[in-house]
């Protein structure tokens, strides 16, 4: 059983290297081709009578560590300079604006056909309101630069707020004045340790010399990340911070103390590191999907009753962002499209705690809403013709790109 488990997880990795190599023509997201993998071994397995353990509690593992790898992934790649600050502007309020907007819509429609609290209605609502950075941005790596960095800004910080979000409903039981004190605190306590881990984590890239280094890097990325979920801290913030301090240590030489950490030689360091994020993020981010697929029911996906709302939702999803993308004056094609939902949909629903579950918001409307979402973004990637002068443009502010 060993040996066919080891040979089955290989030769399925192997077959989503080649979703991922082939998606640029297909322009089909490997999300869907994983997902439907999963579930056909699923159904060659029972077909055979092979008993199989119970993988389920290896869900949300992988997502967390998933959800770590890719956000840093994505903030190892982003160019952090002044003419990026209108990018990055249009990418936290379309990111955060657009998701409390449908948050307390969706909420008050749960209540209206449940009678359930505001409350219980958005800590239900939230994680359909989160745009995944896991399929998001691997599904824009062959757009113009212009779409890529739009997306991988605001997919990370879909991501980062919609957890910030979520916890915050989830660990108020009321929420009052004192909560949105605490809260704050809260940003202040993770700012510094970002700060000083940064710091400490850029010395010892730079100072180990062991063949060994990286790895143990990750493995501490990951520790501060679960102790900061323990006390309850935001701690995508981190990642982020992180990922956009390293990868952009050319616009921090300004700054006296960076000298101090020999950022030309830093620099080679951080190469070889976002190399090996990358392929670890693949690996983790395949046997997510692989692995969610496996345990997907057909009766699952197929539940009538949950369609028409996981139709009705996706419907207000485009709408919301067709006013986002007009009101940021950004191009429609193939933006509004590509809003998935996926690895943070599922990990929010699963922390949900049962006393606040609503029954509407159930396996069926979740897995439905992402297949949706994911289809619709295969058909804008299609339809979509690149225009080549714009390999090189970003969305920037006009009055600081003068400078």
């Amino acid at each position: 059983m060993t040996v066919t488990i080891i040979i089955s997880l290989c030769l399925l990795l192997l077959i989503a290297y080649v979703f991922d190599l082939t998606s640029s023509k297909t322009k089909v997201p490997s999300v869907i081709l994983l997902l439907l993998s999963g579930w056909l071994v699923k159904q060659l397995a029972s077909w055979l009578h092979i008993q199989l353990p119970d993988f389920s509690p290896l869900l949300p593992v992988l997502g967390t560590i998933g959800l770590i790898l890719i956000v840093l992934e994505g903030s190892l790649e982003l160019e952090l300079n002044r003419s990026k600050l209108g990018l990055i502007r249009k990418s936290f309020f379309g990111a955060f604006v657009p998701m409390l907007a449908l948050a307390f819509l969706l909420a008050f429609a749960f209540y209206a056909s449940g009678h359930f609290s505001l409350k219980d209605g958005l800590l239900n609502a939230m994680p359909l309101c989160v745009i995944s950075s896991a399929i998001a941005i691997p599904s824009v790596r062959n757009l113009s630069g212009q779409h890529k960095e739009f997306i991988i800004y605001e997919s990370s910080l879909s991501d980062i707020l919609g957890v910030i979000v979520f916890n915050f409903l989830a660990y108020n039981e009321i929420v009052s004045a004192g909560s949105f004190g605490h809260f704050a605190l809260e940003l202040l306590i993770i700012a510094v340790v970002s700060f000083i881990a940064t710091i400490a984590l850029a010395f010892l890239l730079n100072k180990i010399e062991h063949h060994i280094k990286f790895i143990p890097i990750i493995l501490i990325i990951i520790l501060i990340y679960a102790v900061s979920k323990v006390y309850h801290l935001p701690g995508l913030i981190f990642i982020l911070f992180f990922g956009l301090s390293i990868g952009n240590l050319d616009e921090l030489k300004r700054f006296r103390w960076i000298e101090k950490l020999q950022p030309d030689e830093l620099n080679r360091e951080v190469i070889k590191f976002r190399e090996l994020t990358s392929e670890a993020a693949f690996v983790i981010r395949a046997s997510f999907f692989l692995l969610f697929g496996f345990l997907i029911e057909t009766s699952t996906v197929l539940n009538a009753d949950t369609f028409v709302w996981a139709l009705a939702i996706v419907l207000i999803i485009v709408l919301f962002r067709y006013v986002q993308l007009r009101l940021s004056k950004l191009p429609l094609r193939p933006l509004l499209f590509v809003a998935p939902r996926g690895l943070i949909t599922i990990l929010l629903f699963l922390s949900i705690d049962p006393a606040h579950t609503i029954p509407l918001v159930n396996q069926s409307l979740i897995i439905q809403v992402i297949l949706l979402m994911a289809l619709l973004m295969m058909f804008g990637l299609m339809t979509h013709k690149r225009n080549p002068l714009d390999e090189d443009k970003t969305i920037a502010d006009p009055k600081l790109m003068k400078h």
